[in-house]
């Protein structure tokens, strides 16, 4: 959806976009086996997951965070 409606973003925002799509593909991806692990093997999460894919699940979270509240903070000051 951010790839589709890019030209509604700032230009700064419009260049965090590949990072921002990667990361949600990749986390999406992720979700199901972190939470239930993998039916096919019966491989629980703990057993899939480490701490370095943890911490790397944080940083991507983060770099999220950090941008769409300078986004957010952007709008607020158009809007006052």
């Amino acid at each position: 959806m951010l790839r589709v409606n890019a030209e509604r973003f700032p230009e700064w925002f419009r260049g965090e976009i590949p990072a921002l799509a990667r990361f949600s593909r990749r986390l999406r991806r992720e979700r199901e086996p972190s939470l239930y692990g993998d039916e096919e093997t019966g491989a629980p999460p703990d057993e899939l997951y480490f701490r370095e894919d943890a911490e790397e699940a944080l940083k991507m979270a983060e770099y999220t965070s950090n941008v769409i509240l300078k986004l957010l903070s952007e709008l607020s000051l158009k809007c006052s």
